[in-house]
């Protein structure tokens, strides 16, 4: 390819990327239209909170002046960057830049907070050269160890902002923006341990995003491990060693996890009998399907929807 025509084809994708960005809705909050601009600096909120509304997933969209912060401590899921897919489980921090499409799936058990605040309050730029502005420019999944010090000074730190979000008292501007500022200095750091071990395990990390992109696509196909070893390139045995060794999990208990939340997903916000969602997830035996379903949760398809729907209903009149 000449020179004229390599920089033709950078062109056309340059515009085929921005038809793409303009077709991704741009919040302040999700969900929410507000053509007055924007009216707050820090939002602050569960994550169940909206995430219900939408039955547990969250669109890709995008925030143009707002950086987000969510602090997963309880259930799991994905989170969407245009076209990468990360895993996340407790305690995980997600951080996300402004401009960048993003979008969630999370598990009905999912539990922690999100932070939306201005990106001009962060304590760097995006992108600035140094260390912090590089991990505030890319939306990154961060997994914290309740064992390690640096982690537990993280989650300290954004659980008080959300208490002061909810207390309302004086002061709590400048210890909010002084506990999200510092929560992301130490992320960034956290994130930086190890750098060297790190890139020396990169491929196995690739390997785990690629499973978890795969099982995202073909859960409802039943696809056995040797598919998805197949399709990375390498054996079950060490898939499975490499699954084991980032998730503390194996390749079929991460498949039936994730077949579980479809389940639980399917069963709350669809309507039809039990018969009808196990024919959905590609169960071709009903039966079968409840018994897969007790054996991973301890309950009936049934029961488990008539609990979760009085849990749910009881939350809602609370609120």
């Amino acid at each position: 390819m000449d020179v004229s025509r390599l920089l033709l084809h950078k062109s056309n994708m340059t515009k085929r990327k921005d038809r793409l960005k303009n077709l991704i809705p741009t919040y302040e909050l999700y969900g929410e239209e507000d053509p007055a601009g924007s009216r707050f600096w820090v939002h602050c909120e569960t994550i169940p909170a909206r995430s219900a509304l939408h039955h547990w997933e969250i669109g890709l969209h995008r925030h143009e002046s707002y950086f987000q912060i969510l602090l997963v401590t309880g259930g799991s899921g994905d989170a969407i960057f245009d076209q990468e897919i990360a895993r996340f489980e407790p305690v995980s921090i997600v951080t996300v830049p402004p401009g960048v499409g993003h979008g969630f799936r999370f598990s009905s058990d999912i539990d922690g907070y999100v932070f939306t605040f201005l990106a001009s309050r962060l304590p760097v730029r995006p992108g600035e050269p140094n260390a912090l502005g590089e991990f505030l420019s890319i939306p990154r999944v961060t997994r914290l160890l309740a064992e390690e010090q640096e982690a537990t000074l993280i989650l300290a730190h954004l659980q008080r902002v959300a208490e002061e979000w909810q207390g309302r008292l004086t002061g709590r501007t400048v210890l909010m923006e002084t506990g999200l500022a510092a929560s992301l200095v130490l992320t960034a750091r956290y994130a930086a341990q190890g750098q060297t071990e790190t890139e020396a395990t990169d491929d196995n990390d690739r390997r785990v995003e690629a499973f978890s992109a795969l099982l995202h696509r073909e859960v409802r196909n039943h696809r056995p491990a040797s598919f998805y070893a197949d399709q990375l390139g390498i054996t079950p045995t060490h898939l499975n060693r490499v699954l084991k060794a980032r998730t503390g999990f194996g390749t079929q208990e991460l498949v039936a996890r994730r077949l579980i939340e479809e389940t639980q997903r399917e069963l709350l916000f669809t309507p039809g009998s039990i018969k009808e969602v196990a024919f959905r997830l590609g169960f071709s035996d009903p039966a079968y399907f409840s018994r897969f379903f007790s054996r991973q949760t301890g309950m009936t398809p049934g029961n488990w929807r008539e609990a979760e729907q009085r849990r749910l209903g009881s939350r809602q009149e609370r609120s």
